[in-house]
C-alpha cells in the first residue's frame, strides 16, 4: 500500500492443500426458511387440544374427589350432629317423663294423705269409743277382784288436803268394811278419813268429801274424764257429742251389751 496515494496493494497467498479447512460462517442461516404448513399446524393445534383435554379430565377428575371428599365429610358431620340432637331430644324426653313422674308421685302422696286423713277422722271416734269400752271392761274385771283397786289413788288425794281437814270417803255398801280395815292399816295417812256408805255407789265408785268439795275417783267417772279429752283433742266432741255413749260406758261396766 503506498501512503502518498492511497491506493492498497492486494497479495494473494498460494492456497495450501495442507491447510485445516475454516468452516464458512452461515449468518443468518434459516431466515429465509419456509412458513409452516397447514398440516404441521393442524397437528399443533390437536396436540395443544389433547393437552388441554388432558389437564381438563385432571382437574375434573381433582374436582370430583375433592367434592367426594367434602360431601363424606360433610355427611359424616351431618351424622354427628343428628345423633347429637336426637340425644339431647331424647334427653330432654326424658327429663319431662322423670317430672311428670315425680309431679305424679307428689300428687298420689298427697292425695293418700288426704284420704289418710279422712279415713282418720272418720274412724277416730269409733277408735276411742271401742278403746274406751275395752278399758271398762277390764277395770270392771279388775274392780272385782280387787275391790280396794282405787286405794292409791284415794291416798294421793288424801296426801294433798291438810292434816285438819275433815274427810270422809263414800263407797258402795258391800265395800264398807273392806275400806274402814284398808284405812286403818294404812300407814303415815293424814288426815285419817271416815268411811262412810253411799246411796246408789256401785262397784268401783269412791267419792271424797271436805268442807270445801268433794272429788269422785270412781273409775267411770276417771274413763269419762279420759274420754272428754279424747274427743277434745279430735275435735272437740265429747260425751255430749256421742249420742248414747255414756249409756254405753255403763253397759259396759255394768257387763251387759258393750261393744
Amino acid at each position: 500500500m503506498s501512503g502518498a496515494s492511497g491506493q492498497f496493494e492486494v497479495f494473494q497467498y498460494p492456497v495450501d492443500p495442507d491447510a485445516a479447512a475454516f468452516p464458512m460462517w452461515e449468518g443468518w442461516g434459516g431466515a429465509g426458511e419456509a412458513a409452516p404448513t397447514e398440516f404441521e399446524n393442524e397437528q399443533r393445534d390437536r396436540r395443544r387440544v389433547a393437552a388441554e383435554a388432558g389437564m381438563r379430565a385432571e382437574f375434573e377428575k381433582l374436582l370430583g374427589e375433592e367434592t367426594r371428599k367434602s360431601f363424606e365429610a360433610g355427611r359424616e358431620r351431618g351424622g354427628q350432629e343428628g345423633r347429637r340432637a336426637e340425644r339431647e331430644a331424647q334427653a330432654a324426653e326424658l327429663n319431662f317423663a322423670a317430672e311428670q313422674r315425680m309431679r305424679q308421685a307428689g300428687e298420689l302422696v298427697a292425695d293418700f294423705a288426704e284420704e289418710r286423713d279422712r279415713f282418720l277422722c272418720a274412724v277416730e271416734h269409733e277408735v276411742v269409743e271401742l278403746a274406751l269400752a275395752v278399758a271398762t271392761r277390764i277395770l270392771r274385771r279388775e274392780a272385782q277382784m280387787d275391790p280396794l283397786l282405787l286405794t292409791g289413788a284415794v291416798r294421793v288425794a288424801l296426801g294433798q288436803l291438810s292434816g285438819s281437814t275433815q274427810v270422809r270417803l263414800r263407797v258402795p255398801v258391800e265395800e264398807l268394811d273392806l275400806w274402814t280395815a284398808a284405812m286403818a292399816l294404812v300407814p303415815n295417812l293424814s288426815p285419817k278419813p271416815t268411811v262412810v256408805a253411799g246411796e246408789g255407789l256401785r262397784l268401783g265408785d269412791c267419792l271424797v268429801e271436805t268442807e270445801l268439795g268433794s272429788v269422785d275417783l270412781g273409775i267411770r267417772s276417771q274413763l269419762g274424764e279420759i274420754e272428754r279429752g279424747f274427743f277434745d283433742r279430735t275435735g272437740g266432741r265429747g260425751t255430749r257429742g256421742v249420742p248414747g255413749r255414756a249409756e254405753a260406758m255403763a253397759a259396759a261396766w255394768d257387763g251387759g251389751g258393750a261393744r
